[in-house]
């Protein structure tokens, strides 16, 4: 077969559909960006991925595939090497009488076909795959191993991960449900981009100038947000989106210019199996003095968590629940228990002016959206000694490091005080991580515990809260690391071990566990 390379630029400006002026500004953002030609000129929006299609199989005399009409079988797979099909952007589909199909990113790289037609022994006939679908097929081969499983996709879900997005905040917002993302990002001189399963995915969007996003985001905030942002440059709010959704948000400024990050909140709160929480979360939130933590890095559900823990409460229990959240996210309906929920910014001043006038509201249940600094921690403690249950989330790697966290919030000549509050009222410090499912769809939960009891407080007192950490490994009632979830998921299959290594707190520990439980990779 011929080596001849042909230019789909060219192609598309002989057929009419591209303008060379537009050719020569998706090269250049080729050049800057990387990706296929077609990629970039999608990105910049002079074509939808369809256009693209529709052109290059009018103008090649070629079909193209849809992956989510057709099945991929592993023995096919194999025919081709994993290497071959990453750096050819291609992949072998089936046969149409003795032929190999093979779907192909780029349909002018005659070579490639040549080199699949040297490894499988089959003459081939090319047709033309998205560059979409063909990163879809990267991430089931990553989830399930090339040449391990057949590759299908469901129609339904792969056609809502498609639909077309439009250059409006509405339409980005609708975008992020329909993927099942956890944030929407728009900053300025960037292609707006959505997280999905961890994973920043950019739209099919033309890069966002400085005031765009400035007017997209102007036209929701209200007067007053207005004047705080450009008071204070940064801004936690809640906005709700007719016919789509509730959104937690938050605009800063970065070079000059404005940002926005936005966050999808189901107004239904997942129950237990939905989430992965174990029994003893609900078991800790039934008591009626003390303090629970919920910790983890941003992103990975602490708020969803500290929400179905409310609910618990609200549903079991007959108390008065007052919660302080910035902004207030799942909204609770008076269940046994009366919940009120104020909001930083619109029911009150700030986190510590709620929580000094908290107690003159007579409540039983203090949940504070996030722990963030001095005072707000010193009023959680004091409330967690005098009799009310105290609920909220902080920003620590783990369980151990959230003693430290809040120790180190005060004076030096405090501290001492201060860790004696705390072992007093501590009752659980529940750590947590979302981790990518094996089979690609969605993330799963993985946990570690500190809970109150002896040894435990007798640690906080001294200040010897590191060597907690220790204890940990021998996974006492009180004390469960992150480790032994890890291994219990893995064995389970409900996580590779790839995936584990990322979260693990003691990798040498993680591999040992494995052992016992005989998956070590």
């Amino acid at each position: 077969m011929a080596e001849k390379k042909l230019k789909i630029g060219e192609i598309l400006v002989a057929a009419g559909v591209l303008k060379e002026e537009q050719l020569t500004d998706a090269l250049r953002s080729q050049s800057q960006l990387g990706g296929t030609l077609g990629e970039n000129l999608v990105r910049l929006a002079f074509l939808t991925e369809e256009e693209l299609l529709k052109a290059l199989s009018e103008q090649l005399g070629m079909k193209h595939i849809n992956l989510a009409k057709v099945e991929v079988p592993a023995a096919v797979q194999r025919l081709v090497k994993m290497e071959t099909v990453r750096l050819r952007r291609l992949l072998p589909i089936g046969f149409e009488g003795k032929r190999l199909v093979v779907g192909m990113v780029d349909p002018t790289d005659l070579s490639a076909l040549t080199e699949v037609e040297f490894q499988s022994g089959h003459t081939t006939k090319p047709v033309i795959l998205s560059a979409s679908h063909f990163e879809l097929a990267q991430a089931f081969f990553q989830a399930h191993g090339y040449g391990d499983a057949t590759l299908k996709f469901d129609a339904e879900k792969e056609a809502a991960r498609h639909v077309r997005v439009e250059n409006t905040l509405a339409s980005m917002l609708t975008v992020l449900l329909s993927w099942k993302g956890q944030d929407l990002h728009l900053s300025a001189g960037a292609i707006p981009s959505i997280r999905v399963d961890n994973e920043i995915r950019r739209l099919n969007l033309p890069v966002i100038k400085p005031a765009e996003v400035e007017q997209m985001i102007y036209a929701i905030l209200t007067p007053e947000q207005r004047r705080y942002f450009q008071e204070n440059l940064e801004l936690d709010f809640a906005f709700s989106l007719h016919g789509v959704g509730r959104f937690r948000c938050n605009l800063y400024r970065q070079r000059n210019s404005i940002a926005f990050t936005a966050r999808h909140v189901s107004e239904i709160i997942p129950s237990a199996a939905e989430l992965g929480v174990p029994d003893f979360l609900r078991d800790f939130g039934l008591k009626n003095q003390g303090l629970i933590l919920i910790t983890g890095p941003n992103g990975h559900g602490k708020s969803t968590t500290l929400a179905w823990l409310v609910d618990a409460i609200n549903r079991e229990r007959r108390s008065n629940i007052i919660t302080i959240e910035d902004p207030v996210e799942f909204t609770h309906r008076h269940k046994n228990s009366n919940v009120n929920q104020r909001e930083v910014g619109t029911d009150t001043l700030s986190f510590a002016d709620g929580l000094r006038h908290i107690f003159r509201q007579n409540p039983d249940v203090i949940v504070i959206g996030e722990l963030r600094d001095y005072e707000s921690i010193s009023i959680a403690l004091t409330a967690a000694e005098t009799g009310h249950l105290v609920l909220g989330t902080l920003h620590s790697l783990n369980a151990t490091a959230a003693v430290d966290r809040i120790v180190d919030s005060f004076p030096a000549n405090q501290q001492p005080q201060v860790r004696a509050q705390l072992a007093e009222s501590l009752l659980l410090v529940f750590s947590q991580r979302l981790l990518k499912r094996a089979n690609g769809s969605g993330r799963v939960l993985a946990w570690e515990k500190m809970a109150t009891s002896l040894r435990v407080r007798n640690a906080i007192r001294e200040g010897k809260a590191h060597q907690l950490r220790g204890m940990m490994q021998a996974n006492v009632d009180e004390l469960t690391s992150i480790d032994w979830t890890l291994a219990d998921m893995v064995a389970a299959g409900k996580v590779k071990y790839e995936e584990a290594v990322k979260f693990a707190d003691n990798l040498t520990y993680l591999n040992e566990l494995l052992k016992v439980r005989g998956a070590f990779k």
